[in-house]
C-alpha cells in the first residue's frame, strides 16, 4: 500500500462513488459481536460516550476490527463518522491526522473522527478497498456516502466536513444535538403526535383492531406517511403472529395447494424468525398459483416486506425471486 503527498481529484471522485453504496460494512460484525463477548467491552451508543484511548476526546477514537461495529457503524446512526485510515510509515498520514483532529475537536461532538492503523487492521482497509493512505471516509447511517485520498490542505478539510454536516443534519439527530449543546442550549424534544401515541397505547395492551384502525386513519389523511405506513405493517403482522402456531407449518407442508395454509404458515415462520423460509414459502406458492390466488399470496409477501428495512438483504433477495416468479 503506497502512501500520496496530495489527492488525484478524479483518484478521490472515483472512489467516492465506488463505495457509495457498495461497501458492506457489516463484514466485520460476526468479528466483532465475538469479541466484544470475550472482552464484555459496552458498545458505544451515541455521540460523546466513552471510548476514547490514549487520552484522546471522545470524538476522536482509535478503532479496531473488534471495535469497528460498534464505534464506527453504530455511532455512525446519530451522528457522521469519519475513518481516517492511515500508518506509521506514511508521512502524508502524519500531515493529515493532525488536521482532522484539530477539526474533530472543533466539531464538539457533531461528528467523530475514527482513526485505524491499517497495518495493525488489514481486514477494514480491505472492506474499502483501500490503494493508497492516507485515505479518508464518511459514514452515515451505517453506510459510506462520501470519500478521498490524500493529504488535503486544512482549508479543504473544513470545507469537506462542512458540506458533510449541512448534508446529513436534518438526517442525523446527534448533529444538531451536538451543535445546540456546544452553544449552551438543550434541544427542543419534537412534541409527540397523539394520533400515534393512542395507536402505540393500542399496541401495548394487545388490542390490535384498535391499533390498525388508528394507524389506517393517519394514513387515510396523510397518505405518504411512511410510519405510519410501516407501523400498520406491524400491528397487521403482530395480530396474525399472536394467533400462528407451530403446527400451521406442518398442516401448510402436507397440504401445499391450500393458499389459507401456506399463508399461515409464513407468519408462523416469520414469527420464529425463519425469514428465508417464509418468503421463499410464498415465492413458491406464487409460482404454483394464478389469478386472485396468486394476488393474494403476493400482496401477503410485499405486506411482511414492509416489515423490514427497505436495504435489508434478505427482503432485497425475496424481491428478485418475487420478480422472477411473476414474470
Amino acid at each position: 500500500m503506497e502512501d500520496v503527498t496530495r489527492p488525484d481529484p478524479r483518484q478521490s471522485a472515483a472512489l467516492s462513488a465506488a463505495l457509495s453504496g457498495a461497501v458492506d460494512l457489516s463484514a466485520l460484525k460476526a468479528r466483532a459481536d465475538a469479541a466484544q463477548q470475550q472482552s464484555r467491552r459496552p458498545a458505544a451508543s451515541a455521540p460523546g460516550a466513552a471510548g476514547a484511548t490514549g487520552g484522546q476526546s471522545s470524538w476522536i477514537i482509535d478503532v479496531t476490527e473488534a471495535t469497528f461495529q460498534a464505534d464506527v457503524v453504530e455511532r455512525s446512526l446519530q451522528v457522521p463518522v469519519v475513518v481516517d485510515l492511515w500508518a506509521d510509515w506514511c508521512g502524508p498520514c502524519k500531515q493529515l491526522s493532525p488536521v482532522l483532529e484539530r477539526a474533530a475537536q472543533a466539531g464538539g461532538g457533531a461528528w467523530v473522527l475514527a482513526k485505524v492503523d491499517v497495518d495493525a487492521n488489514p481486514r477494514i482497509a480491505q472492506l474499502f478497498g483501500v490503494q493508497s493512505i492516507p485515505t479518508v471516509v464518511a459514514i452515515a447511517g451505517g453506510q459510506p456516502i462520501d470519500a478521498f485520498s490524500g493529504a488535503l490542505p486544512e482549508p479543504e478539510i473544513k470545507q469537506w466536513i462542512a458540506r458533510l454536516l449541512d448534508a446529513l443534519r436534518d438526517r442525523l439527530p446527534g448533529i444538531r444535538a451536538a451543535e445546540q449543546n456546544a452553544q449552551g442550549t438543550e434541544p427542543e424534544p419534537e412534541p409527540e403526535d397523539p394520533r400515534f401515541v393512542a395507536a402505540e397505547e393500542a399496541l401495548e395492551r394487545g388490542d390490535y383492531a384498535a391499533a390498525e384502525a388508528a394507524y389506517q386513519q393517519i394514513l387515510d389523511a396523510e397518505p405518504g406517511n411512511e410510519l405510519a405506513r410501516n407501523a400498520l405493517a406491524q400491528a397487521r403482522f403482530l395480530a396474525r403472529a399472536e394467533a400462528a402456531k407451530p403446527e400451521d407449518i406442518e398442516r401448510a407442508n402436507a397440504a401445499p395447494d391450500d393458499v389459507d395454509a401456506q399463508l399461515a404458515a409464513a407468519d408462523a415462520e416469520l414469527a420464529g424468525q425463519l425469514v428465508d423460509a417464509a418468503f421463499n414459502r410464498l415465492i413458491d406458492t406464487i409460482r404454483r398459483t394464478s389469478g386472485s390466488d396468486r394476488d393474494r399470496v403476493r400482496e401477503h409477501l410485499v405486506g411482511l416486506f414492509e416489515l423490514f428495512p427497505p436495504d435489508d438483504p434478505e427482503v432485497a433477495k425475496a424481491r428478485r425471486n418475487l420478480a422472477s416468479a411473476l414474470f
